[in-house]
């Protein structure tokens, strides 16, 4: 019974992290920005955005009021195990979260069709929001990590997953990113926007590995293609709310799993909003 209190108090204070809390690459990567922005009123939107983070992290409130869906991946090392009763406590914890942070309460009531037209209506406890299925990969070190991420709605709309026809090519899979995000991100509004991408063998794959960008990326570390998408992007001039400027996209998060024999890849793109991606861990 303590194990299992123990495992729900980390499970809710890593949502609580995830959704207050920058990492400290993240806002390196906006204070990194706000010296490079020569827009005033762009850079003026970088300062107010490290600013409200500060104030999350301060109080525990959330730094947007879209708190977002947990997404969790559970990493199970050697000497480690899952079990109905881990899976139930780590459940209890995301619902424990919501409910301290508190979640906006977006859980709509009600059977399939109900919860389709939303004619149900919502349920008022945060709590009550169901998490996404959980994601669990075998890993090399003895440990149980899970990581949490809160997905909001914006870049759900303007996210895509489709087949690219890449040729063998990788500039033609590039191309076809950078177009894609080239045509929403103007329509996101809430920028410097993060695009992470995944590209797998089917939806669900290329899906999960956009989740594993945003969990394992690093502001501070890009390599050559990452480099390349943000910089195209930030040609746009769309800039810190749509208002102009340098800061289009702050960096991109790339994530290549297996692929087959066959003339398209499938390629997930989210292009994340300026407060994400809100991603925090904890050992279980």
């Amino acid at each position: 019974m303590k194990q299992n209190q123990l495992v729900i108090e980390k499970v809710k204070q890593t949502l609580i992290r995830a959704a207050t809390t920058f990492r400290s690459d993240q806002k390196d990567a906006y204070l990194k920005a706000i010296k490079q922005e020569t827009t005033p009123r762009a850079k003026w939107v970088l300062e107010n955005l490290v600013e409200n983070s500060d104030v999350a992290k301060q109080n525990k409130s959330p730094m947007c009021d879209d708190t977002g869906i947990p997404h969790l991946i559970l990493e199970v090392g050697k000497n480690h195990s899952v079990d109905g009763d881990l899976l139930k406590s780590i459940q209890q914890g995301v619902a424990d979260g919501l409910r301290e942070l508190p979640g906006r309460p977006m859980a709509i009531k009600g059977d399939d069709v109900q919860r389709l037209d939303q004619s149900g209506g919502l349920d008022q406890d945060p709590g009550a929001l169901s998490p996404a299925p959980i994601i669990i990969k075998h890993v090399e070190q003895d440990e149980l990590r899970l990581h949490i991420l809160m997905q909001g709605g914006g870049p759900e709309i303007r996210g895509k997953t489709y087949r690219v026809f890449h040729q063998h090519d990788l500039q033609v899979v590039v191309d076809e990113v950078v177009s894609w995000a080239k045509q929403e991100v103007a329509k996101l509004g809430c920028v410097p926007c993060v695009p992470t991408i995944g590209i797998g063998r089917t939806h669900f794959e290329a899906a999960s590995l956009m989740l594993e960008a945003m969990t394992y990326g690093s502001f501070g570390i890009q390599n050559d293609i990452e480099r390349e998408i943000t910089e195209r992007i930030n040609q746009t001039n769309v800039g810190p709310l749509g208002l102009n400027g340098n800061t289009t996209a702050l960096a991109s998060f790339l994530r290549v799993g297996p692929q087959r024999a066959s003339g398209v890849r499938i390629v997930c793109l989210r292009l994340c909003c300026c407060v994400e991606p809100r991603v925090a861990s904890t050992l279980l």
